[in-house]
């Protein structure tokens, strides 16, 4: 095939591009950038995440992307971190990064000694690694991609002191191995990275904490940097299963994996399953001391999607039982207003995640007269009819009664706006995932609840991934909008992770995964999934108990939903 014959179908600009072979996307962009109205940081080949300097050899369809893509927004942070990492080298090269997870509108990072202890930064120090990230930045270094065997990248490794990574690839059976260089600094990571750090220009590292805070754009300016934000209660629940992982000597993937080759999965499920146990009975005792006081009798359940609230809200409720109290569930969906008073969203369709679509007015009406000790006929509403009727049902809080209330808005002051802050206590529940692939590579918290609602759909819903992968941003929106801005509301939080899940979803989720087609935009996520995925060993479901809140999604569960 000649170079006239070689065209590539470019979606940016809706043309066919003759390309010669061997040519980069880079390369390709730099003679169409005029007709396009982006900067790219990469692009999907085929429905598929590439880096810039992908060369093209073949008939592709080809998409640039930038930051506005969650491709590229995940590439810009991929990237950021490994100039962060260079620059704590060039800096303070006694010491090693370890990025932990992402909070405050950024990404956690501490500092590591040679003994493996974790050490404050004083805020010059932050200031200086910041200053050689924005010089290495300015450098315009490129980000290499290259790809070795195995053990030569596990040696390369080694001598770099990076053990996390050396460990991880001694529980991979990959013959050849991907990392990449920036100057003289190798790193691996478990995406594509940007062409160069001249793409980089916009980012912040603060003092946060015992550690950094890495902030990469703010998208809705994307020329300015995030600010952080404050999410006290959200770290405190972080570091606390962080400090489980360490006693129980599960930190990253590596050490998952060494655990499932060593016959310890058993050992691992019944000791997190008993940090869940013994998490819901604190959380229920508090609650029951407050409502000895004549206090908290409404217990308001939020979180995001497939953080299992409806398995806490069954577990919790055991709990509450346990210390003489017994709840009464109202649901949300019962107080939605009549279908054409329902907002609507940006596209026109009605909104029923909107706090609006609910009658505030009611609900407080009815929660009051409750806690007075009223009887109260209860609404129900009719999806078909997109009416609330009544039918009877009459609801009267006894002497150990309680109101338990699940729904994404329970954080929210304005859902119980009529109600004395003391009669309400607020549980925030989210999969806060503590695990870490290696070192410098984290488990998004939104990956390990993506999954969760994957297999969850599949199995309960007659929904397919590419059905719950094409839907997954604007539940995510609704998120944003709807529950993250209230987290530090919570009176208390429980993290639903358990740290074997990943293990065991692997088995449910990469079938599922495989089944996403090629020739869709989805392609592209099923591809990542089934990446990150590749890093985990399979555990069996087996030792998993019917009470644990993982069987809310996988099956199997005790609990009626």
């Amino acid at each position: 095939m000649t170079a006239e014959q070689l065209n590539i179908y470019c979606k940016n600009i809706d043309e066919y591009v003759p390309v010669s072979g061997g040519e980069t996307l880079l390369e390709i962009y730099e003679r169409i950038k005029e007709r396009i109205d982006l900067t790219p940081i990469c692009a999907h080949v085929n429905n598929k995440t590439e880096d810039l300097h992908f060369p093209v050899y073949k008939p592709n369809m080809v998409e640039f992307l930038d930051l506005s893509s969650p491709s590229g927004q995940r590439v810009y942070v991929r990237s950021l971190c490994m100039v962060l990492y260079k620059a704590m080298l060039d800096v303070c090269p006694a010491m090693r990064l370890r990025m932990r997870h992402s909070v405050s509108n950024g990404y956690y990072a501490m500092i590591v000694d040679k003994d493996e202890h974790e050490v404050e930064p004083a805020a010059k120090l932050v200031e200086d690694i910041k200053a050689r990230m924005q010089s290495i930045v300015e450098e315009d270094l490129p980000f290499v991609r290259r790809q070795r065997l195995t053990r030569d990248v596990r040696k390369m490794f080694l001598d770099a002191g990076l053990l996390d990574k050396v460990e991880l690839l001694d529980t991979s059976d990959e013959i050849y191995s991907v990392y990449y260089t920036l100057g003289d600094t190798a790193d691996s990571y478990y995406g594509n990275l940007a062409p160069s750090t001249g793409a980089l220009k916009v980012f912040d590292l603060v003092k946060y904490h015992n550690g950094m805070l890495l902030l990469g754009p703010d998208l809705n300016n994307p020329g300015k940097a995030r600010r952080p934000s404050r999410q006290d209660k959200m770290l405190e629940a972080f570091d606390n299963y962080l400090k489980f992982n360490e006693v129980v000597g599960i930190t990253n993937v590596a050490d998952l994996n060494r655990a499932v080759l060593d016959g310890k999965t058993s050992m691992l499920i019944n000791v997190a399953e008993a940090l869940h146990d013994a998490n819901f009975s604190r959380i229920a005792d508090e609650i029951a001391s407050r409502y000895r006081q004549g206090k908290a009798r409404i217990v308001l359940i939020a979180g995001p999607s497939s953080s299992g609230k409806t398995t806490s809200s069954r577990r919790l409720a055991i709990q509450l039982m346990i210390n003489r109290i017994i709840p009464q569930v109202i649901s949300l969906d019962n107080y939605f207003v009549d279908r054409e008073a329902t907002p609507k969203d940006e596209n026109g369709e009605y909104d029923y995640e909107s706090l609006y679509a609910l009658d505030l007015d009611l609900f407080n009406t009815d929660l009051r007269r409750l806690i007075a000790g009223e009887e109260v006929e209860m609404p129900t509403y009719d999806f078909a009819t997109g009416r609330r009727v009544f039918k009877g049902d009459k609801m009267r809080l006894g002497e150990n009664n309680v109101l338990l209330i699940e729904g994404i808005h329970g954080l929210n002051p304005e859902l119980t706006a009529q109600i004395p802050e003391d009669q309400k206590f607020r549980l925030y529940v989210s999969a806060l995932t503590t695990l870490t692939i290696d070192d410098h590579n984290w488990v998004p918290t939104t990956d390990n609840r993506l999954l969760r609602r994957i297999i969850r759909d599949h199995k309960y819903r007659g929904s397919n991934a590419l059905d719950t992968i094409a839907r997954w941003p604007s539940v995510r929106r609704g998120e944003e909008k709807w529950i993250f801005p209230f987290q530090e509301n919570a009176d208390a939080t429980f993290n639903s992770s358990l740290l074997f899940e990943l293990g065991v979803m692997k088995d449910y989720a990469v079938p599922l995964l495989r089944k996403v087609p090629r020739n869709v935009p989805e392609f592209a996520e099923a591809v990542r999934l089934l990446t990150f995925l590749s890093y985990f060993l399979p555990i069996s479901e087996e030792q998993i108990p019917s009470t644990s809140l993982l069987r809310e999604f996988l099956g199997g569960s005790s609990f009626h939903y």
